[in-house]
């Protein structure tokens, strides 16, 4: 019979974890399930929106003191005319640098809640099953800039590739579906798709969130590095625990 016990683990830490998680991504989480009341006051911005004096389509958003690049249209959720440097050259190369910045801005989110998590549940759950402890002697998580990926089983990065090879192949299959957009993988469990609105409300908050994400996880790393101790630490008021 096999029974494994945790104690180290307790109801209130347990918690306090979930909330950190809810507020790490508490907006992404907006992107795949919204209350009828939210969608309400989201149609209702919409409509506001859509009444509201259309914007001159020359310059960028971004950057109102340059021209806005061709490509740019607005065509794609959180379009602001920012390409300072060109690459969007046409409608294929936009295409395909949406597509890259959609995966990283999915993968992105996912490390964004999955760092401080793992500091705070690593040690505990390795004892609890015996397995190696990876966090280093400051309890920071593996990374490139405190030599800790050399921790991470080889079996791991070799599930990480599987799993992402699989995913990206299963979206090859949809491209050239006629309706197919940059990261669309068909999954809508709350038919956002049935209100064009609502559905560019959740496109906006995700690439919105990823892109905040795709900052936020170099900033742990570096972080760390230059302090020495986790990032955790830097949520001390929601972890007394981590004083």
């Amino acid at each position: 019979k096999l029974s494994i016990s945790f104690p180290n683990l307790n109801f209130s830490y347990i918690m306090k974890s979930i909330l950190f998680l809810l507020l790490a991504i508490s907006s992404n989480v907006d992107s795949f399930s919204t209350p009828e009341s939210s969608r309400k006051n989201i149609l209702t911005s919409l409509q506001m929106e859509s009444e509201s004096p259309p914007e001159k389509k020359d310059n960028s958003k971004s950057m109102p003191f340059m021209k806005r690049p061709a490509p740019l249209d607005g065509t794609y959720a959180g379009d602001v005319g920012f390409d300072p440097l060109g690459f969007a050259q046409d409608e294929k190369w936009l295409f395909n640098f949406r597509e890259a910045e959609m995966k990283h801005a999915r993968l992105a989110m996912l490390a964004a809640a999955g760092w401080p998590l793992s500091e705070l549940f690593d040690e505990k759950l390795a004892t609890a099953l015996g397995w190696p402890v990876l966090l280093d002697e400051n309890g920071r998580a593996p990374a490139m800039l405190n030599d800790g990926l050399s921790k991470v089983s080889i079996l791991y990065w070799v599930a990480c590739l599987a799993l992402a090879a699989a995913v990206d192949s299963y979206g090859l299959t949809r491209v050239n579906n006629k309706d197919y957009r940059p990261g669309d993988l068909g999954v809508d469990p709350f038919n956002f798709k049935e209100n064009d609105k609502v559905f560019r409300w959740a496109e906006t908050a995700e690439i919105k969130n990823g892109r905040l994400a795709m900052l936020a996880v170099p900033t742990y790393a570096i972080e760390e590095f230059i302090r020495g101790y986790p990032v955790i630490k830097d949520f001390a008021f929601l972890f007394p625990e981590q004083q």
